[in-house]
């Protein structure tokens, strides 16, 4: 499973756990790195700067992760959030990944300018990652890592309210895990 993955010890596990659900991304090159800080987010998938022009099959990537994470002004290790918590952040990222993959380069640098100036676009690519983790079946674990921001009253207000403009929902997951649900399983 780890061939062509860089992934910190700490969090080995929740990174597995979230890759089994995106069989497809097998043969992806993948980096999960730690970092002291991330501006407005905790963790960031982006393509690898030195594989950016590749094309979209030679590409590599790599998931960011702030290494702390406030809650009520006070800072807590992020590879200390419950294990399912982080594996649906981590699925959510993989989300990103998927949708880059089925850009051109073009496009995925169209992407990141629309990213950066236009708060539609970050709506619309935030919401499209989410839709990706719960399509390859991560719904629960997305539901639960919303859930814990939303409802953890010592949560930064600013990032709570962050995560309910930018992305889905806990009635749309649902909505969108129970249309998945209905759906005749591909093998």
């Amino acid at each position: 499973m780890t061939t062509q993955k860089i992934i910190p010890k700490s969090i080995k596990n929740e990174v597995e756990t979230a890759l089994s659900y995106f069989p497809e991304l097998k043969n992806t090159s993948i980096e999960f790195k730690f970092k002291k800080n991330i501006k407005k987010s905790t963790m960031q998938a982006q393509p690898k700067l030195s594989s950016f022009f590749k094309g979209k099959k030679n590409r590599s990537y790599i998931i960011l992760i702030s290494e702390t994470f406030k809650i009520s002004d006070k800072k807590f290790l992020t590879e200390n959030i419950p294990s399912d918590i982080l594996i649906g952040w981590i699925g959510h990222e993989l989300g990103h990944i998927k949708d880059y993959q089925n850009r051109s380069t073009l496009n995925l640098i169209g992407f990141g300018f629309s990213y950066l100036f236009s708060e539609n676009h970050i709506i619309e690519a935030e919401r499209a990652a989410d839709t990706y983790a719960v399509k390859h079946g991560m719904g629960n674990y997305i539901l639960k890592t919303k859930n814990f921001i939303l409802n953890h009253a010592d949560i930064n207000p600013s990032y709570v309210m962050r995560i309910k403009k930018y992305y889905l929902s806990p009635e749309e997951i649902m909505e969108l895990v129970n249309a998945n649900n209905a759906k005749p399983q591909l093998n």
